[in-house]
């Protein structure tokens, strides 16, 4: 009998911390983070990081664990995980997977694929070349190697037409030729996966904007740009790198570039967010097996309760 697993997935300002809580407050649980931003350590404002009494509350890991000139693999998360959902389990606890990055939950329950690992000197080629023609021109030269990738990447989109640009140039084949054919693996424990999806679209972007302005605060000396005028200060970092393209902190470090003003920031950053919710809506669509729940509902964390204590194993 395979051990249980509970992944708790949704778009951005769904309730996923609160609820992951409110579970772990009623039965003994561990959270293990399944979010791309909060991996990185000094990132707390812009990510909505759970606060230090939320963390004391219950066990939780993966965050805090790279600083933000690192970068984080879906590979890795899938090596952490399953060691920590065996730990987890060995002590007697549920393993509650709590986050909003998709291709994490993709990886975790599809396995990976096996494409090449990074190359340094590759993107950098391919990053002079974008600097000279530009990212829709790279976009071009992609649909022409690889069209079914770059059908489904918009022009502007540097990191992943650089992921795909570099998997040609390092293997010969296109992506999209190394990503099919791949059997499903099965994980070593049962994972029981509710989706905190909105009734209503509208309300749901509400506090999405309710959020931003609260991670804006009232001044640039609070909020998220003092966060990234203070990470901008270490000089080591810049806005192509993984962690300063996270939401927020991109619109963050233009607004301290000067190109765009205040009320910019918060326009733009408010949209950029709104996306990334559709984006993880869509994700969830793809994956049948998940329960879901209405996240403007009352009491999230006691229907998922319900479905865990009536949760026959296999």
């Amino acid at each position: 009998m395979k051990p249980l697993a509970v992944a708790i997935m949704g778009p951005t300002a769904s309730g996923k911390t609160a609820a992951a809580l409110a579970i772990a407050r009623a039965i003994p649980a561990e959270i293990i983070s399944v979010d791309s931003a909060l991996v990185y350590r000094g990132m707390d404002i812009g990510t909505a990081k759970p606060s230090a009494e939320e963390l004391a509350s219950a066990p939780h890991h993966l965050i805090d664990i790279i600083d933000p000139t690192e970068a984080y693999s879906v590979a890795q998360f899938r090596t952490a995980t399953l060691r920590l959902v065996d730990e987890i389990s060995a002590r007697g606890k549920l393993p509650l997977l709590v986050g909003g990055t998709m291709m994490y939950f993709k990886g975790l329950t599809d396995g990976l694929d096996d494409l090449p690992t990074a190359d340094t000197a590759v993107r950098g080629r391919i990053e002079a070349e974008a600097a000279a023609i530009g990212w829709p021109g790279m976009h071009a030269k992609l649909r022409a190697l690889d069209p079914v990738t770059a059908e489904r990447l918009k022009p502007n989109d540097a990191q992943r037409i650089n992921r795909a640009l570099e998997i040609i140039e390092l293997s010969g084949r296109p992506m999209s030729e190394l990503l099919t054919g791949r059997e499903k693996l099965a994980l070593p424990f049962e994972l029981l996966s509710f989706a905190l999806e909105p009734s209503d679209r509208a309300v749901l972007h509400q506090r999405i904007a309710t959020r931003f302005d609260q991670m804006l605060g009232t001044s640039d000396d609070s909020g998220i740009v003092a966060e990234v005028a203070s990470l901008r200060a270490r000089g080591d970092l810049d806005p192509a790198m993984p962690s300063m393209r996270c939401v927020g902190y991109r619109q963050s470090w233009e607004y301290l570039d000067g190109t765009i003003d205040r009320a910019g920031l918060r326009e733009t950053g408010i949209v950029a967010t709104r996306q990334l919710a559709k984006r993880q809506l869509t994700w969830l669509r793809a994956m049948p097996e998940r329960v879901v729940i209405d996240c403007l509902a009352d009491n999230t964390a006691g229907v998922m309760l319900a479905h865990i204590a009536g949760h026959k194993p296999v």
